[in-house]
């Protein structure tokens, strides 16, 4: 992987990860708002809930939205409905004010293979969803250079204003820790790093190619060895979700991970501490905790969480 210059960022390395921060940034507040989460019944009505606030945000503001896409479990019913909103001209407005971007990827790995997130989300999202939208900005994964590609990724975003709604999960990490993108435990994630490159790990593969399968996604022997193959994870960092105007998170899959069970409790009911070394050394432990941090977070989740 090929380092790049660019006078908008500074880069960082930490412990083997590599943190792009915005040049100009100042290290953001750290202040706990803590969580509320809106417990539902069905993973339906999570995926109702969340395209309530894109509706909310819609109605809240003039021009373009800018959202981040989660992969995996947690947004597929938005996705669904999202969908399903494309096949009729009812919302064509509003889908046509959409810059649509990922928020991780493997890396690297060829954008066509059926283990990227992009081709799960054209699987969901179906065609017209992604004619009618006005932009779709996915991490580059097949550059030569991943640090020059996420740096034109988020050269865009910051021209395009920033994400309106960072749509978000929870995953679980060992002794009871979390990450969100796929900030992990431990790789020095700072307030003002946008993204990040980070090495992959071969449990985080089985994970993701078992998850892939399980979901249904068209897959084939060569994807599933250029996947293994993927060395890097690239990933938003606490800045973009910092930043965002408005978090969604969404966890519906406990059943399948319960794992989340624990995790999700623990940043719940977690108070960071006021002394912001002490609390920088509880985010870098625990990364799920970022999202104590924003001000304008909902939080939807199933009752198999057990709260």
């Amino acid at each position: 992987m090929n380092s790049s210059n660019n006078t908008n960022f500074t880069r960082v390395e930490e412990a083997g990860n590599v943190w792009l921060a915005q040049a100009a940034a100042q290290d953001l507040e750290l202040t706990d708002h803590g969580i509320t989460p809106t417990v539902l019944d069905t993973e339906a009505e999570v995926g109702e809930a969340m395209l309530n606030e894109l509706f909310e945000t819609a109605n809240a503001k003039d021009g373009d939205i800018n959202i981040a896409l989660l992969g995996g479990r947690g947004a597929q019913a938005l996705h669904r409905l999202l969908g399903e909103l494309a096949k009729s001209s009812e919302h064509d407005e509003l889908l046509g004010r959409l810059n649509v971007f990922t928020q991780d990827a493997l890396a690297p790995i060829g954008m066509a293979n059926g283990f990227s997130f992009v081709r799960d989300f054209e699987r969901i999202l179906g065609p017209d969803f992604f004619k009618k939208i006005k932009s779709f900005t996915p991490m580059q994964t097949d550059t030569a250079d991943l640090e020059a590609g996420l740096i034109a990724y988020l050269n865009k975003l910051e021209a395009l204003g920033g994400l309106d709604i960072f749509f978000i999960g929870h995953g679980p990490e060992a002794n009871q820790a979390s990450h969100l993108a796929y900030i992990k435990p431990f790789s020095g994630a700072k307030s003002n790093h946008v993204a990040g490159v980070i090495p992959i790990s071969s449990s985080i593969l089985e994970h993701h190619i078992s998850k892939f399968k399980a979901g249904g996604s068209a897959v084939n022997e060569q994807d599933e060895a250029e996947c293994r193959a993927a060395q890097y994870i690239l990933t938003l960092g606490p800045a973009a979700i910092l930043q965002a105007k408005k978090v969604v998170q969404s966890v519906v899959d406990a059943d399948t991970a319960p794992a989340k069970v624990q995790t999700y409790a623990k940043v719940l009911n977690t108070r960071l501490s006021s002394d912001r070394e002490e609390a920088l050394q509880q985010l870098n432990a625990n990364p799920g905790l970022w999202i104590r941090l924003h001000s304008n977070t909902k939080s939807f989740v199933l009752s198999n969480l057990g709260l």
